[in-house]
C-alpha cells in the first residue's frame, strides 16, 4: 500500500516526499464533493505543480515596481536641462550645452529605454510605446548633435535639419496625446504640454526665428516641471501607500 501525506487545517502545511498520492481533505465544505472523506485525493506531482504555480504568481506580482517614475524622472530632468539652454542664453551660457548630451544618452536616454520594457513586461502598452520611444529620441538627439550636426552646419541650414528632427517627434507625440485622453489627466496634460514645446521650436529652427525657441524653451521648462511631478506621485504615492498626489487616473 502506497504511502500518504495528510495536510489538514491543524497542522502546519509542508511539501510531502515523494509518494504517489497527497490527500487535501475539505472540511466544512458547502461544495458538494464527491470523494471519500471530503477529501480531494491528488497525486503528488499534481501537488508540487499546483504549489509552484502560486509561487510563480506571488513573484509575478510582486516581483517588479512601476516603472513610470523611473521614465517620468528621466524624462522630466534631462527635458529640463535641453530646454534651460533653449530658453536663452540671459539664462545659462550656449557654450555649456554639450553637458545635456551624456545625461541624454545615459537618463533620458538608457534609463527611460529601459523603463519602457518593464512597462512590455507589465503589459503596459502605452507606457511601453511612451518610455522606449523617448529613450530612443534622447539616445537618438545626443548622436544627432555630437556625430551629424557638426557636419550639417559646415554646409549650412542646419536648424532646417533640427526642425525636421521635431517635426517627426512631434507627429509621433500628437498620436500619443490622443492615447493619453484615455489614460489619465496628467498624462495628457504633460503631453499636451510637450506637443506646444516641440510646436514652438519648430517653428523657431524652421523659420529662423530664435523668439519661438526661447518660449519653446520656457514650454519645455513647464513640461518638464509637469513630468516631475508625476515622478514625485509614483514614488511618494507608493512609499506612503496612500493617494496623496492625484493623476487623475481614468476609470
Amino acid at each position: 500500500m502506497s504511502k500518504l501525506a495528510t495536510i489538514s487545517p491543524e497542522t502546519e502545511p509542508f511539501v510531502s516526499q515523494p509518494t504517489e498520492t497527497t490527500i487535501i481533505p475539505i472540511k466544512g465544505s458547502p461544495v458538494d464533493v464527491h470523494h471519500s472523506s471530503g477529501s480531494v485525493i491528488i497525486s503528488n506531482e499534481h501537488f508540487q505543480e499546483l504549489l509552484s504555480r502560486i509561487g510563480n504568481l506571488t513573484r509575478t506580482q510582486s516581483g517588479i515596481a512601476n516603472p513610470g517614475a523611473l521614465g517620468l524622472g528621466a524624462f522630466a530632468l534631462t527635458t529640463f536641462m535641453l530646454s534651460v539652454f533653449n530658453a536663452g542664453s540671459y539664462l545659462i551660457s550656449d557654450k555649456l550645452e554639450p553637458v545635456v548630451l551624456p545625461v541624454a544618452l545615459f537618463y533620458g536616454g538608457l534609463a527611460q529605454f529601459l523603463a519602457g520594457m518593464w512597462e512590455f513586461k507589465l503589459n503596459n502598452t502605452f507606457g511601453a510605446t511612451a518610455f522606449t520611444s523617448y529613450g530612443a529620441f534622447w539616445m537618438s538627439f545626443a548622436g544627432y548633435v555630437h556625430f551629424i550636426l557638426p557636419q550639417i552646419k559646415e554646409v549650412g541650414n542646419a536648424k532646417k535639419a533640427t526642425g525636421l528632427f521635431l517635426l517627426a517627434w512631434f507627429i509621433f507625440t500628437i498620436i500619443m496625446n490622443v492615447a493619453a485622453s484615455r489614460t489619465s489627466k496628467f498624462l495628457f496634460i504633460v503631453f499636451s504640454a510637450l506637443n506646444i514645446t516641440f510646436l514652438l521650436l519648430i517653428i523657431g529652427n524652421l523659420a529662423g526665428i530664435t523668439l519661438f525657441i526661447n518660449i519653446g524653451g520656457w514650454f519645455g521648462i513647464i513640461t518638464a516641471f509637469i513630468a516631475w511631478y508625476g515622478c514625485a506621485a509614483i514614488v511618494i504615492n507608493s512609499t506612503f501607500k496612500k493617494s496623496l498626489l492625484p493623476l487623475g487616473v481614468s476609470a
